[in-house]
């Protein structure tokens, strides 16, 4: 079977719901594939996960946050429910259960996509499924026969085989997962990499807010000093209980031990780099960084500035190598990559995988789109205070180009007729 439709969207998390919904507006038809349901993969997080970021920067279209903790921060199961209210409040044409597994170009222009309902053709087509869907492991190195999960395989404590863990990465992700089994009676090893980090609140104000009113969030992949830093951590930082600290320095006053980057498992033993002083020198300097940012900002509107206070000192002791006797686990937190290519047949990306586009809209293929995507046209763009604004910007594209091409199929009616186009 072949279902023929104007517009698809593939992806029904915050970037495709907020694209069908500017869609539904503009009175565009369309049709919202998704693997599983809606909020599929934010369904799919660990048990305990909640937002990084406070409920009041939720601004998806049609769906900011109307609840009476704007402070606090949202877990699994509510943000869930929150994405089913917004997609059940516009009607979202989601068809669930859809997995896309191949995207072409056909001879007419349009697009042909093999999925498990058939293969659906569309004139244009928006890809929604985030800029990170392969998980990225920082070695290739052995294990030594100790499990090895990826994140999006953690669920709880429970769960783990009995022993120490090794956590991979030490992004949000890793930070959070090695708290919380640091919490659970755990024997906790943290290889660490480069990610930034700041105190999670300044002059009594979560520093979000205070980034936002910085336009932290609107800087473009041009003010980055390299194309590379897009795959820098976010900012190393916990929602749970209120909303605290977490970086290098809680987590290793709180006991887990700090290592360098994970190099692989030989002879029976762990082994790390002896860079764990670099990578919290990195984090440090992303934080006068920030600290810099927000001084201007406050001089430039003339706020008092809060106290910024410098990071306290940091030995950075750390074994090169552990023992592997003991260990039950490694768990690898080290991010994902762009994996577009492995479904979409279209010479669409750059060298790292990301879309090449503008404004997502596709600069080589016409009428191909992309939303959710880190650094699409600002550092906000895959978070959900700030999807909204491209998904709109893409719905009003497509909106343009359905007319265009109405107008084109006109005007060759007319010369096929015996009439000069007009």
């Amino acid at each position: 079977m072949t279902h023929a439709v104007d517009v698809l969207v593939v992806g029904a998390g915050q970037a495709g719901l907020a694209v069908s919904h500017e869609l539904t507006a503009l009175g565009v038809e369309h049709v919202v594939l998704e693997r599983g349901v809606v909020a599929q993969t934010w369904r799919d997080r660990w048990d305990s996960f909640c937002l990084v970021t406070p409920n009041a920067t939720i601004g998806l279209p049609g769906g900011t946050y109307a609840g009476d903790d704007p402070g606090g921060f949202l877990r699994k199961g509510e943000i869930v429910r929150h994405f089913e209210r917004w997609a059940d409040s516009f009607r979202a044409p989601v068809s669930e259960g859809v997995v896309v597994t191949s995207l072409e170009v056909s001879d007419d222009r349009g697009f042909t996509l093999q999925t498990s309902d058939g293969a659906y053709r569309a004139r244009s087509v928006v890809v929604c499924t985030g800029a990170y869907q392969r998980p990225h492991r920082s070695t290739g190195a052995p294990s030594g026969g100790v499990v090895e999960l990826d994140a999006d395989a953690y669920t709880n404590e429970a769960a783990l085989p009995p022993g120490k863990v090794l956590v991979v990465g030490s992004g949000q992700t890793g930070c959070q997962i090695a708290e919380e089994l640091h919490e659970a009676g755990r024997e906790v090893v943290l290889s660490c990499g480069r990610a930034p980090w700041a105190p999670r609140r300044l002059g009594g104000r979560d520093v979000i807010f205070w980034l936002i009113d910085a336009r932290f969030y609107d800087q473009s992949a041009a003010d980055l000093p390299s194309p590379t830093a897009r795959l820098v951590a976010n900012l190393q930082a916990s929602g749970h209980h209120g909303g605290h600290d977490l970086n290098y320095r809680t987590l290793r006053d709180a006991g887990v031990t700090l290592a360098g980057r994970f190099l692989g498992a030989e002879d029976g033993r762990l082994h790390f780099a002896s860079d764990l002083a670099d990578s919290v020198a990195f984090g440090d300097a992303r934080y006068a960084d920030i600290r810099t940012l927000l001084l201007d900002y406050c001089a430039r509107v003339e706020v008092d500035a809060p106290e910024l206070p410098h990071p306290p000192p940091f030995d950075p002791t750390a074994p090169e190598r552990l023992d592997l006797d003991g260990f039950g686990v490694i768990l690898y937190t080290s991010g994902f990559r762009p994996d577009y290519a492995a479904w979409m047949h279209v010479d669409a990306f750059d060298d790292m995988g990301f879309p090449v586009q503008e404004n997502g809209a596709s600069l080589t293929i016409p009428g191909l789109y992309f939303c959710g995507v880190h650094f699409l046209r600002k550092r906000k763009s895959s978070l959900l205070m700030g999807v909204g604004e491209d998904a709109a910007i893409v719905a009003e594209s497509i909106a343009a180009r359905r007319v265009q091409l109405s107008l084109n199929k006109r005007s060759l009616t007319r010369a096929g007729d015996g009439d000069p186009p007009q």
